[in-house]
C-alpha cells in the first residue's frame, strides 16, 4: 500500500512539473480551440457558450449532435477544431505517459516486481 501511494505521488509530481514545462503549448491550443468555437457560433448564429461547448465536444472528439453547423465555413472550422483537440489529447496523453514511467522507474522495489 505504501509504495502505491509513492508512486502516485511521484506520478502527480511529475505530471505537475510537464504541465508547468508545456503550460504555454497546452495554452495556445486551448485558446485555439475556444476561439474557432466563438467563431462558429458567430456563423451559426448560436449563443457564445454554445460555441465554446461545440469547440470542446468537437475537440475531444465525443461529437454528441446536439449542435451541428450547417455553413460550409463552420464546417471547415469545425476540422479545425477537432485536430487541435486531437493535438491536445495526444500531448497530455504524452505528459501522462512521461510521469508514470518516471514514477514507476524511481521506485526502490521496481526490479523485484518484474
Amino acid at each position: 500500500m505504501k509504495q502505491a501511494r509513492t508512486t502516485r505521488r511521484r506520478f502527480y509530481q511529475g505530471l505537475s512539473s510537464a504541465l508547468h514545462v508545456v503550460w504555454p503549448i497546452l495554452s495556445v491550443v486551448l485558446c485555439i480551440i475556444i476561439v474557432l468555437g466563438m467563431a462558429v457560433s458567430h456563423f451559426e448564429s448560436w449563443p457564445l457558450l454554445d460555441g465554446v461547448y461545440f469547440a470542446f465536444i468537437t475537440g475531444l472528439t465525443v461529437g454528441y449532435g446536439d449542435l451541428v453547423p450547417k455553413h460550409t465555413t463552420s464546417r471547415l472550422l469545425a476540422i479545425g477544431i477537432g485536430f487541435a483537440g486531437i493535438l491536445l489529447t495526444a500531448l497530455f496523453a504524452a505528459i501522462s505517459v512521461r510521469a508514470l514511467e518516471s514514477a514507476v522507474g524511481k521506485s526502490p522495489d521496481r526490479d523485484q516486481a518484474l
